[in-house]
């Protein structure tokens, strides 16, 4: 989960990184205010549809399993791992 939502950030982020990549590639200073004042509230929107858009992706595209799930177990002195059994 926490890999998920480090991606999510990442993806929120992307749009930032790019501006700043635009403004160095036009050699404007990336740390001035005044460049990044009228497209702040743009470049968040951006970043929100990204990571919401991220989300519904991998929700849709998730595997699902039909059986039910046998959590983790000892059987003969060995731990089983948890499976889904393929029965529903």
């Amino acid at each position: 989960m926490l890999r998920m939502l480090i991606e999510e950030f990442l993806l929120f982020v992307l749009p930032f990184c790019l501006f700043a990549g635009y403004l160095v590639i036009r050699k404007r200073n990336p740390f001035d205010v005044e460049h990044w004042s009228g497209h702040l509230f743009w470049l968040s929107v951006v970043g929100m549809v990204l990571g919401i858009a991220s989300f519904i992706y991998a929700g849709i595209v998730a595997p699902r399993h039909q059986g039910a799930f046998v959590p983790p177990h000892v059987e003969d002195g060995r731990l089983v791992p948890g499976q889904f059994n393929d029965r529903p």
